[in-house]
């Protein structure tokens, strides 16, 4: 299935990790962080961003400062 957003909705998403604009990546149905460093990569499930830093694809091992199991937070 193709990433399908209304361009007013991509206009006003931003990476929650950065807070950088995200590109849409057709082919592997995610939104792309643009900031320089990040580069995380969110899922759009059924037609929906998952914008969670946790369930973002690390392509370049960016740290993000997130955990699984951190309790600190």
């Amino acid at each position: 299935m193709a990433v399908d957003l209304d361009p007013s909705l991509l206009d006003v998403l931003a990476c929650p990790n950065c807070h950088s604009p995200l590109a849409v990546d057709h082919d592997r149905h995610e939104l792309v962080c643009t900031g320089n460093g990040c580069g995380l990569a969110y899922p759009v499930r059924d037609g929906i961003p998952v914008l969670l830093v946790d369930e973002a694809r690390n392509p370049h091992g960016v740290d993000t400062g997130r955990h699984h199991g951190d309790q600190s937070e």
